[in-house]
């Protein structure tokens, strides 16, 4: 699971990257022991699309004939596809893959691997306020269904009420088919996972609840986790319908699973599909997922919302990165567990704390901190000398419960936890069962600091439960994946933010009778925003294509935070686009653009051609018999996207865009551009003028550099009205410095 989750959380996190055999079509591993060639694992197969048009009985009755002869092969069959991949997945072995690959309709076989997977306040962070704006112009999402693609849904929950919900529109097609909780809010539930269609797609970890939950949860007066956040839980469009595809287990998330609910939700008319997880990013053509979302946006107008991964800030870390899909990274909110820590050297610093018991001590507590130790300085280990005293620890991770523990054991009263230097300003809450205060890395250097320096350091430790207001925010969290993506370089991903850090959302019952919430951190809280944000605009405009959604969000996000200022990353630096997107999300603009950067399947095929020819087209469109040669392709720096980027070298590099009118019909826009001082940026024309709905306006970016060219600059690129702002952000580089 693409999650950066709360302590109680533990989930298997397996990557198997396939990779192609010397015959190109087919896909293997290399230097594979014999004993493990003979032994049966799970293929993705990928035929071609057949000719003729097949139902779905005679669809299963061909991909069986690419089995082995056997007397029976219903168990060697998992999925059959129909809606957007063409073929199955079965077990198979590797001998097996081998002999299929010489039949004809072949195309390749994709060894499955096992994808991780990657709220009371959140709605008003994000201006969304009950019986005003965006909330009452669509309905709260009526109307609207989101397909959840992770690890179920517990149904019993509050959040998944239809109060207020009305019934879902004539083109559904779906099913429900969990034992209760069926509703007009829960309209369809299905398990994915192999062997457990059967079952009721019930969650066990909690994971699925969480997202489906802050995507389109009801409203749920008194909602708290342990006490803290207290309020009226939400989801993004609390009105919309909810769809649950279980493609998780305790295992992880098949990819094969995966690509087949893909397949049920397209098949049933979901509008969006929310998808918090991922692997390691490889070709497009090559990618069962990538083709699976390629078909469901560019091909049948759903919006794939995706995570973009959690393992920042180191750069090229993103995930999910078609540029077909909505690429989401997570940022923090305004909303803190507030603890207060105050040094006996007089600092006062403000800290974090989801373990906040009435009754700690009031005034100063002894501090202790052990040696250097790995060992000792992450509270691994802890010697009888802080019996009564407050450890000073390392987070080296999420999980405190056991240092905590090994601190409480050996008498401690207490933890200070100081982050570490790649985590920063940003405060993941942990519940670590024992009383404790986290604090930033810039704070807590110089708590180590004093204490080293005297045998009677002191802190004073104070709790002060919910505080809105706080400040910087939105800023981007340190775990959130950064690009740029080494298979679209010129794509800026990831393409948006929204909130991700401490969120609280619906949890699965078990802990106690009464805690049905919990906080939760991750992209994969990020991208169900998203997922209820495209659902509130698809609601108003039940027309536009998912790019033309996907751009509507991008261009009306805000690269500024609360207070006005560029929005900063965990070190309080300003952030990239390469971390933030375009910007943090503003759902209330994002209903209403002005101009969006459209894209339809002509589009996608001449740059799917430029990008990987012949092959990678018949891969990735179905149904078309493309031949590239005859196709214009396209670079993917010329590829109709809301983000700009160019590569001039020594040398101008010039691409070109077009902009629709979904605005009013007579329309005036002017460019403006900011651009640091070491390159020049010239847009033609610098005015577009629009006389009715729908028009298209093309415009030509050219940039070279001043002087000598450097590694990487950023900017953004405005279409200003009297009524509406479109920009774009601007990346000009040099990959070769």
């Amino acid at each position: 699971m693409e999650n950066f989750h709360a302590p109680w959380i533990s989930f298997v996190l397996l990557a198997f990257v396939p990779f192609l055999s010397k015959n190109p079509f087919v896909a293997f591993c290399h230097n594979t022991p014999h004993h493990e060639t003979d032994r049966p694992r799970t293929y993705i197969i990928q035929l071609e699309t057949p000719t003729a048009s097949l139902d779905e009985e005679n669809l299963k009755i061909w991909y069986k004939s690419f089995l082995p002869e056997s007397n029976d092969n219903s168990e060697r069959l998992l999925h059959s596809y129909s809606e957007v991949f063409s073929g199955f997945a079965a077990k198979l072995t590797e001998e097996e893959v081998k002999n299929m690959a010489k039949k004809e309709g072949f195309l390749r076989a994709h060894p499955d691997r096992v994808l991780p997977l990657h709220t009371t306040h959140t709605p008003d962070f994000l201006g969304l306020k009950v019986g005003h704006g965006l909330w009452q112009a669509s309905g709260l999402g009526e109307g609207v269904i989101i397909g959840v693609l992770d690890s179920g849904i517990t149904p019993t929950h509050p959040s998944f009420d239809d109060d207020g919900v009305p019934p879902p529109p004539a083109k559904w097609k779906g099913s429900c088919t969990l034992k209760t909780g069926c509703n007009n809010k829960l309209i369809g539930a299905k398990s994915l996972v192999a062997g457990e269609a059967a079952k009721p797609p019930v969650d066990v970890n909690g994971h699925g609840t969480h997202t489906s939950s802050t995507a389109a949860g009801n409203f749920v007066r008194n909602a708290s986790a342990f006490g803290l956040a207290r309020g009226t839980a939400a989801g993004t469009a609390p009105h919309a319908h909810l769809a649950i595809y279980k493609v998780c287990n305790d295992e992880g998330c098949a990819e094969s699973a995966v690509v087949a609910g893909f397949d049920a939700a397209v098949k049933d008319g979901v509008d969006v599909i929310s998808m918090s997880l991922g692997g390691v990013p490889t070709r497009f053509d090559q990618d069962p997922v990538s083709i699976a979302a390629f078909r469901a946006s560019v091909e049948k107008g759903v919006l794939v919302s995706c995570s973009a991964g959690n393992d920042g800030p180191s750069t090229l870390t993103v995930s999910n990165v078609a540029p077909w899909v909505l690429t989401v990274a997570a940022t923090t909110m305004d909303r803190s567990l507030r603890a207060t820590v105050e040094v006996g050297d007089g600092r006062k610093i403000n800290a974090e704390s989801m373990d906040q018991p009435p009754n700690f001590p009031k005034g100063p507590v002894p501090l202790f901190i052990t040696d250097t130790s790995y060992d000792f300085h992450n509270c691994y280990t802890v010697s009888e000398k802080v019996k009564g005293k407050v450890a000073v620890c390392l987070a080296d991770d999420l999980i405190c419960t056991g240092k905590a523990a090994t601190v409480k054991a050996a008498g401690g009263v207490g933890m200070i936890l100081v982050n570490l230097d790649e985590e920063g300003y940003t405060m993941v809450d942990r519940k670590c069962n024992f009383p404790t205060a986290s604090v930033p890395f810039n704070d807590g250097n110089p708590i180590i600091t004093y204490v080293n320096s005297t045998s009677n350091a002191t802190a004073t430790i104070s709790f002060g439960g919910t505080v809105l207001g706080v400040t910087p925010a939105p800023a981007v969290a340190h775990f959130s994946s950064r690009g740029p993506a080494p298979d679209c370089y010129s794509i800026i991903k990831p393409d948006v933010s929204g909130p991700g850090v401490n969120i609280l959302a619906a949890w699965i019952d078990g802990r106690t009778a009464n805690d049905t919430f919990a906080i939760n951190s991750g992209t994969s809280m990020a991208a169900p925003h998203l997922s209820g944000v495209a659902a509130l605009v698809k609601s108003l405009h039940p027309d536009w294509s998912a790019a033309a959604i996907k751009s509507a969000i991008m261009t009306t996000s805000d690269d500024k935070d609360r207070r006005g200022r560029f929005i900063q990353d965990q070190k309080r630096g300003s952030a990239s686009f390469y971390a933030m997107g375009a910007g943090h999300v503003d759902p209330s603009k994002a209903v209403d653009p002005g101009l969006v950067y459209d894209l339809d399947i002509d589009d996608y095929i001449a740059y799917i051609c430029g990008k990987y020819g012949d092959a990678g087209a018949k891969a990735i469109v179905r149904g078309r018999s493309i031949k590239c040669e005859t196709v214009k392709n396209l670079t993917e720096a010329q590829l109709n996207y809301p983000t700009i980027t160019l590569t001039p070298r020594n040398v101008t590099h010039t691409v070109s865009r077009t902009v629709t009118n979904v605005g009013p019909t007579n329309s005036s826009y002017k460019v403006k551009v900011n651009v640091p001082d070491t390159v020049f940026v010239t847009v033609e024309p610098q005015i577009l003028e629009f006389t009715k709905v729908n028009e298209k306006k093309s415009f030509i970016v050219s940039a070279k550099w001043k002087g000598r060219p450097i590694y990487s600059v950023e900017g953004k690129l405005r279409w200003v009205s009297d009524k509406h702002i479109v920009r774009s952000p601007i990346v000009i580089s040099d990959p070769q410095i």
